[in-house]
């Protein structure tokens, strides 16, 4: 555990971090007293899960079948085949 002034942190703030996120616990004190901890943030891992839309939204069978001709042509111009 480092304990180190507001001073001290503020001019050895990029090597303070690359300690914390090495695992050193540092404390950023003044005159002293110990204000906060400087520790490496993590990510919170949320668990997706499916089925949320089930029941409500329904996809058809020609979902993935070829576009007709005329929006094909809305798309990209007259000829298109």
């Amino acid at each position: 555990m480092a304990i180190v002034n507001i001073h001290e942190a503020k001019t050895h703030f990029s090597h303070l971090i690359n300690q914390a996120l090495k695992g050193d616990e540092i404390i950023i004190a003044k005159s002293g007293v110990p204000l906060v901890k400087l520790t490496p943030y993590e990510q919170q891992k949320t668990v997706r899960k499916g089925g949320q839309l089930k029941g409500i939204l329904t996809i058809g069978k020609d979902f993935d079948d070829p576009l007709p001709k005329e929006l094909l042509e809305g798309f990209y111009g007259e000829g298109t085949e």
